[in-house]
C-alpha cells in the first residue's frame, strides 16, 4: 500500500485498511478502492457538518481529522442522503453507488462488529442501488482471429503470448500480470493464478497457449530483480514485471493495429471474449465455466449464456415440434359450399 494513504487517514480508517489487507487478504488494488470510496464518504461528512472552509474544492478536503463521532452518528436516512449526494452532486452511476454502498457496509461492519469502535451499525439495512444490467462487450470469433493474425511489435512473442492467454483462458488482468514462470507446467498443461482475495486456482491450457508461452520464454530477457516474473519489460530502464497499465497499453495498441480500436474494448473485454467463445463454440457447461473464470457464484457466469445468438437459434430449431407442418385438408363432400340446403 502506498504510504501517502496512511498519512491522510484518521486512525480508524487506517485500522480498517489494515484489516482489509492483513485479515481479509485483499490485494493492494482492492485496498486502494476501499480507501478512495471511504475518503469520499468522510469528505462528505466533514462537508455536511460544516467543517470545511468556504470555497474548498471537494477533492481537496482533508480527512485526517474527521471525528469518529461523525461516523458513529450517521443514521440510515443520512446514508440514503449520502447516496443521493453521490448520484446528484457527484454524478455516480448505479454501479458506482452500488460499490460504494458495499464499501460503506464493510466499513461499518468492521467498526461495530470487529473493532468495537462504535456501538451500532446504522447502515446494516442500507440497500444497494440496483445496477443496470448490461451485456458485456466481446470480440466475435472472426475478430479474435483477426486480432491474433495482426499482432506486430518489437516484443512480438511476448505480446502475442499475452493476448493468446487472454483470449483462451479468460484470466483477469491482475492474474496475468502476477504470473510467474514457476506457475507454468507444460507437462501438466496448467497455469496457477491468484484471483480476487489472492484465491489460488489452476487453469488448464491448450496447445495454442503452450506454444505461445514456449516461444516467448525462448526470447524472454533475463531479469535479475524479478527472475521468476513471466512477463517483463525490455527497455533501457531495466527488466521488471510488466504493470497493469503497460499490459493494457499493449492490448490497446494491438486492437488499434487490428482495426478494432473503435469498439470500446479492453483487457477485461478479452476475458468476456474467452468466456463467450468457450460457451458458444466449446459447449462448456456454466458450472465448469464458473470455475474456469474464478467466479464465486454461477449467477455471475450466467450472463454469458445470454450472449449467444447461435444458442437462441438452436433452441428454436431443436424443439421437437420444429418440423411439424399442418396436413393438407382432405376434400369433404359435405362441405362443398356454405349454402343452406
Amino acid at each position: 500500500m502506498k504510504k501517502e494513504y496512511i498519512s491522510d487517514c484518521p486512525y480508524y480508517l487506517n485500522d480498517f485498511l489494515t484489516y482489509i489487507r492483513v485479515i481479509r487478504n485483499h490485494t493492494d488494488r482492492t485496498e486502494e478502492d476501499y480507501y478512495i470510496d471511504l475518503r469520499i464518504f468522510l469528505r462528505y461528512l466533514l462537508l455536511t457538518h460544516g467543517d470545511v472552509p468556504d470555497g474548498t474544492p471537494f477533492e481537496e478536503i482533508k480527512i485526517k481529522n474527521c471525528p469518529l463521532e461523525y461516523v458513529e452518528n450517521l443514521s440510515l436516512m443520512g446514508a440514503y442522503q449520502y447516496m443521493q449526494f453521490l448520484m446528484e452532486e457527484r454524478g455516480n452511476s448505479n454501479s458506482s453507488r452500488s460499490r460504494r454502498t458495499s464499501s460503506l457496509r464493510q466499513f461499518y461492519e468492521y467498526l461495530s462488529g470487529k473493532a468495537g469502535l462504535i456501538s451500532k451499525n446504522p447502515v446494516e439495512l442500507l440497500e444497494h442501488p440496483r445496477p443496470q444490467q448490461k451485456l458485456p462487450k466481446y470480440l466475435q470469433l472472426e475478430q479474435s482471429v483477426q486480432l491474433l493474425n495482426s499482432i506486430e511489435s518489437k516484443n512480438q512473442a511476448r505480446d502475442y503470448c499475452i493476448i493468446t492467454l487472454f483470449l483462451n483462458c479468460g484470466m483477469r488482468l491482475s492474474e496475468l500480470v502476477g504470473l510467474n514462470i514457476s506457475d507454468y507446467s507444460e507437462s501438466a498443461r496448467t497455469l496457477r493464478v491468484f484471483g480476487k482475495g489472492q484465491k489460488e486456482r489452476i487453469i488448464y491450457i491448450n496447445d495454442a497457449c503452450i506454444s505461445a508461452i514456449n516461444d516467448y520464454l525462448k526470447v524472454r530477457p533475463e531479469s535479475p530483480n524479478e527472475p521468476d516474473a513471466m512477463f517483463i519489460s525490455a527497455n533501457s530502464y531495466g527488466q521488471k514485471r510488466l504493470s497493469n497499465r503497460r499490459v493494457q497499453r499493449i492490448v490497446e495498441d494491438q486492437l488499434e493495429r487490428a482495426g478494432l480500436g473503435n469498439l470500446g474494448l479492453s483487457t477485461h473485454k478479452l476475458r468476456h471474449t474467452a468466456a463467450t467463445l468457450m460457451y458458444e463454440y466449446g459447449g462448456v457447461d456454466p458450472m465448469v465455466l464458473k470455475d474456469v473464470l474464478g467466479h464465486k457464484s454461477v449467477a455471475t457466469t450466467q450472463i454469458y449464456t445470454h450472449l449467444s445468438d447461435i444458442d437462441r437459434q438452436k433452441a428454436a430449431e431443436n424443439t421437437p415440434l420444429a418440423t411439424f407442418k399442418a396436413k393438407p385438408k382432405k376434400p369433404d363432400s359435405s362441405d362443398n359450399n356454405d349454402e343452406e340446403k
